[in-house]
């Protein structure tokens, strides 16, 4: 501390003041040795301290010799004068005096702004009041700083917040205790009634700590409400579900990836929209004459490719019509981040969400039959034995004969449908030259899960979906051969695509198509996750050399920037964006796809383990798909889902393919929970 030339005339019989718990202390000095002080405070008791530590106001001076109670007398009746001149001053007004006079000041100086005759009680009442208004000014012994106007605004802003802070934080305590207590019990909640704002505050940070998107001083309040109460990993969403802010079965993968679920997110594009639609209607001209259709399940709305296929002498020529979203598309809007942000469709059991508008993506840019759409007609010259030749892309107009679906397909097919027959016939012989190039084809019985009457009364229901071989074949093995196609057609043009990549060898066990769970369970170990790079490599799994998404441009972002890298080459020579600018989207892409695609692998297990629970009593089949380690893999194919058992449960004697009736204990959705507690040999 600096020196104080008030200090210098401390002596015994002074009284003063030092700080002790952020508040002025009063106290008498009995002692002065060297710069040391020994004390009697007004709290009785005797203390010891160095000068140094005493604030810039002392006195008045009384006999050193006063006894304990003499002593206590006076450092009450100072006490009491102190506080009395302290309530009247207006410290405000003291600011307002000084601004612009000096950058800072002892207590003095103030003093001499208020009275002509300066007393002890008036100095020290007075550097008690200005301690007290930390807004306004900064102790630094032995002067004060004097704060300007700016940074006594921002003093009381962050001043405010720091009380609202600590509102939250009180009231967030009780109120979380409460609402946990009810759930533990099973009871209704009773929280205590809160201020609007408080309650509000609360509800955002509940559900920012949902969304895992805490900022700073909503984790500190979080870090202090939520002491005392369990350590469970979704605990924000439980406390936020017992509060009725979140419903129950609320899909918190959403919030963590940031994906606004339905079409209302679009509502604040109306007007790039609108434009965009006029600019659709600007380019519109007079579609080809192919009749194109299209192959999806009936409830499908964002129909995105379709085909016509005909001979070509001995061998076939294959034409595919993909949607064109990009065809008036503004890179860079805001319509086009929110999109990007999106990244993909999501088809889950409660609903559909998409990545475009519903009024682009399922309307004005879907494939729908007799309407004109712009599209990529990517046209493929094959040989009998579906080899394939040339890759001819181009730009146009078409209007689908029909939208169809794989019923009416495959029942067309038992007729020996025309076109249909010649599709089959090219897409077995496709399939038939993937298995040839090392293609691992891995074919599970498909349940549909669907939940209705969520999110109030959510009720899962799962069937098994028909099959359609022979159709679905037809649709999966042109994909592919588009997307392969198109891709080395790229790869000729000099054109950068991004690519879907498994650049890894497989042993020759690996080809084949594979149905029985504990086949599936062998190759799918042998597999590594795929990724999206720029350079063209192989894709193992799919038995081909390059592989670039084109053919869902409405519902993939990759698709979608893949399309537009076709139109522009095919347009003005050149694609829209260089290899180092995809390169440089490469990194917020992926996260946004790994972020996203994590809804729809968890979202749909969620429902089948709530299915499960409801029925926990009941006996269910499985049989051991992998029977290594002390947790054997058991498939329940019906269900699509895979659990994992204690070998004290089923045995020593373990093989591929041996049949259990499981039953099961603890069940938790939200927790990906779920153990098997009993298992009978079928």
């Amino acid at each position: 501390m600096a020196k104080n030339t008030l200090l210098t005339n401390i002596r015994p019989g002074s009284v003063v003041e030092f700080m002790q718990g952020d508040q002025p202390q009063l106290a008498f000095v009995l002692d002065e040795q060297s710069g040391k002080l020994r004390l009697w405070t007004i709290n009785k008791r005797e203390t010891k301290m160095p000068a140094a530590r005493v604030l810039p106001w002392a006195g008045p001076n009384y006999a050193p010799d006063a006894s304990k109670q003499e002593i206590q007398d006076i450092l009450n009746r100072h006490q009491e004068k102190r506080g009395e001149i302290q309530a009247g001053l207006d410290v405000m007004e003291l600011w307002e005096l000084s601004q612009g006079e000096l950058p800072e000041a002892d207590v003095r100086w103030f003093a001499d702004l208020l009275w002509e005759d300066i007393s002890p009680d008036r100095l020290a009442a007075l550097g008690r009041a200005m301690l007290s208004t930390k807004t306004h000014f900064k102790f630094r012994p032995p002067k004060f700083e004097i704060y300007t106007h700016e940074q006594v605004e921002l003093r009381l802003k962050q001043q405010a917040e720091e009380k609202a802070r600590e509102a939250v934080t009180r009231a967030g305590q009780d109120m979380f205790k409460a609402l946990w207590d009810a759930r533990k019990h099973g009871s209704d909640p009773k929280p205590p009634k809160l201020d609007e704002d408080v309650a509000e505050s609360l509800a955002q940070l509940l559900k920012a700590a949902v969304a895992d998107c805490l900022d700073d001083r909503q984790q500190q309040i979080w870090t202090a409400v939520k002491k005392g109460l369990p350590d469970h990993p979704h605990l924000p969403l439980q406390l936020a579900q017992a509060w009725g802010i979140l419903p129950e079965h609320h899909n918190f993968h959403l919030d963590l990836a940031g994906f606004e679920w339905g079409d209302d997110w679009s509502d604040e594009h109306e007007q790039e929209i609108a434009a965009l639609r006029k600019r659709f209607e600007a380019a519109r001209h007079e579609p080809v004459e192919t009749p194109f259709e299209s192959i999806d399940g009936p409830t499908t709305r964002d129909i995105d490719d379709a085909f016509f296929i005909e001979r070509d002498g001995d061998g076939y020529r294959l034409q595919l019509a993909l949607a064109r979203p990009t065809a008036h598309w503004e890179f860079g809007s805001e319509l086009d981040r929110a999109v990007f942000n999106r990244v993909t469709s999501l088809y889950l059991p409660e609903g559909s969400s998409h990545m475009l508008p519903e009024t682009l993506g399922t309307g004005l840019y879907s494939l729908l039959e007799n309407e004109d759409r712009p599209a990529l007609i990517a046209e493929f010259h094959l040989d009998a034995e579906g080899n394939l030749l040339e890759t001819a892309p181009r730009l146009d107009w078409v209007r689908l004969k029909a939208n169809t679906t794989y019923e009416a397909v495959e029942k067309c097919l038992e007729e020996d449908n025309g076109m249909y027959a010649v599709a089959h016939e090219l897409s077995e012989k496709l399939i038939e030259r993937r298995i040839g190039n090392g293609a691992c084809i891995i074919r599970k019985p498909e349940p549909e899960v669907r939940v209705e009457g969520f999110p109030g009364n959510a009720e899962v229901r799962i069937e098994m979906k028909d099959a359609y071989p022979q159709s679905e074949l037809i649709v999966s093995e042109f994909m592919i051969l588009a997307n392969r196609g198109l891709a080395e057609w790229a790869q000729e043009h000099g054109i950068t695509l991004m690519h879907r990549t498994q650049a890894i060898a497989l042993p020759p066990e690996a080809a084949g198509i594979f149905t029985d769970p504990s086949d599936i369970a062998a190759v799918v170990r042998m597999l590594a996750p795929t990724s999206v790079e720029t350079s063209p490599r192989p894709h193992a799994a799919l038995g081909v050399d390059v592989y670039a998404p084109c053919t869902s441009p409405l519902r993939r972002y990759t698709d979608f920037l893949n399309m537009a890298q076709i139109e522009s080459y095919l347009k003005d020579g050149q694609a829209r964006l260089s290899k180092d600018e995809m390169e440089a989207l490469l990194p917020n892409l992926s996260a946004r796809i790994q972020s996203v695609t994590q809804v729809q692998r968890f979202r749909p297990r969620y429902w089948k383990l709530h299915y499960l629970a409801l029925r926990r009593n009941e006996w269910h089949s499985a049989l051991v798909a992998d029977e290594n380690g002390p947790l054997p893999n058991l498939a329940m194919p019906e269900l699509q889902i895979n659990v994992r058992a204690p070998l004290k449960l089923l045995g020593d004697k373990l093989y591929p393919g041996q049949r259990f009736a499981i039953r099961f204990g603890r069940i938790d959705p939200l927790t990906n929970e779920i153990r098997v507690v009993e298992a009978l040999e079928e």
